[in-house]
């Protein structure tokens, strides 16, 4: 079995030896990967631990493995969503921001609970930010929809209605 280029993550340069299956479709060959979640964790582990400086797309990767939206991590390292977004395209993550990062990965696969009590916490207010109480009318009948709301900031919120 030859190595399989796994891009699936976002980034451009891993390569499995193993820990995958090559499955026959009708739509043709698809690819299983043993232990997807354990698989991203260790190569976050391993871009965190490394020493040049991070790609837009290996930032954008460890952002996302720490649960956070491009605003939410922006919050919490006190620059613009503008800035986040502008890193993960075209690289040039400033140092400090770099470093910032991998900090909070390594903390958090390092089973440090506090760092992953703060990165829930986070989560949780973003979903509680972006929630709307939408009153509406319906013949005799009035009811209370909680919806998540898009916002171009947040264009990953999904809608999820529940009459009160």
């Amino acid at each position: 079995m030859s190595a399989y280029h796994y891009t699936q993550c976002g980034l451009d340069n891993v390569w499995l030896e193993n820990g995958y299956t090559i499955k026959s479709t009708r739509h043709g060959e698809a690819v299983a990967v043993d232990d997807v979640s354990g698989l991203h964790s260790l190569l976050a582990i391993a871009l965190a631990g490394g020493h040049m400086p991070l790609s837009g797309k290996e930032f954008r990767f460890l952002r996302t493995q720490l649960g956070l939206t491009q605003e939410g991590l922006a919050k919490m390292m006190g620059v613009t969503e503008g800035a986040v977004s502008l890193w993960e395209r075209k690289g040039n993550v400033p140092r400090a921001n770099d470093q910032w990062i991998r900090l909070m990965v390594l903390a958090k696969h390092d089973g440090d609970a506090k760092v992953s009590e703060v990165l829930e916490r986070v989560r949780t207010v973003e979903k509680l930010v972006n929630q709307k109480y939408v009153v509406r009318e319906t013949g005799q009948r009035r009811e209370v929809v909680v919806r998540t709301i898009r916002s171009p900031s947040n264009p990953d919120a999904s809608k999820a209605g529940m009459p009160a």
